[in-house]
């Protein structure tokens, strides 16, 4: 049973790696702070800012309050709605998309790091599961990636939205910037790309034997009859050679 662990110290990094990228993915998606609006009306919006995600909008107000919460104000934007842009309307299953790969991505290279803690000799097992679990945690990366750059795109050029009058949302920011839902969200995709990349890259050791050589004692074995007594033995030349360098030879001085 060959020792492989040393062989799979970057991939053990990369694990941690990949695992930290996809719940950074889930910070990402539940945050609101995707997109940062500052306008000037303070008649609802008291603090100057509004906050635009993926899901919802919310900003602080003492004049509206939904039940939820105490001093925000908050409305859900929905897949559906008209209003919707297509950044978002991207996002919301592109991101959900991204979780769902990192998951089983994650979760098929902790089967090779499995095969490769126990020992297993056998190539197949521990490439592949790194070949498609690596695959997966880019294809996750990339997922993530179009619908934040997208978003970075509006905010850059100053995009707007046009809310429903129960969102009390101006039809245009003064300006807005990017918020701490894209950023975090970039960084785990990238975190993400990395560590599949990275399993990607495994090689197997080149020259290491897959299978063991059978002992002299299993060929032994192999020749045992019904009985289990008595033991069958190539009576050839080649037999006697077979039998004396599974045994020795026998040492010259002892011979007469």
């Amino acid at each position: 049973m060959p020792y492989l662990v040393h062989t799979a110290h970057a991939q053990f990094v990369g694990f941690w790696v990949g695992a930290i990228g996809w719940i950074l993915t889930m910070v990402a998606i539940g945050l609101v702070q995707w997109r940062i609006w500052v306008v000037s009306d303070l008649t609802f919006i008291n603090s100057g800012q509004a906050w635009v995600g993926i899901w919802r909008t919310c900003f602080y107000t003492h004049v509206l309050v939904t039940s939820e919460y105490e001093v925000m104000y908050c409305q859900k934007i929905r897949l559906l709605d008209t209003f919707t842009p297509s950044e978002i309307a991207a996002a919301q299953p592109m991101m959900l998309l991204a979780l769902i790969l990192g998951l089983f991505g994650n979760s098929t290279v902790i089967y090779g790091l499995r095969n490769i803690s126990f020992g297993l000799d056998k190539q197949k097992p521990i490439t592949l599961p790194f070949s498609i679990g690596g695959g997966l945690l880019i294809l996750a990366g990339m997922s993530s990636f179009i619908p934040l750059f997208w978003n970075v795109n509006s905010v850059a050029t100053n995009q707007t939205i046009n809310f429903p009058d129960n969102f009390y949302m101006p039809p245009a920011p003064v300006e807005q910037y990017v918020g701490p839902g894209i950023a975090i969200g970039i960084f785990a995709s990238i975190l993400v790309v990395v560590s599949g990349m990275v399993f990607l890259s495994y090689k197997f050791p080149e020259g290491l034997r897959t299978k063991a050589e059978p002992s002299c004692l299993e060929e032994g074995h192999s020749g045992l009859g019904e009985t289990g007594m008595t033991l069958s033995l190539r009576s050839t030349p080649t037999g006697s050679q077979d039998i004396k360098s599974c045994y020795g030879m026998d040492n010259p001085a002892f011979q007469s």
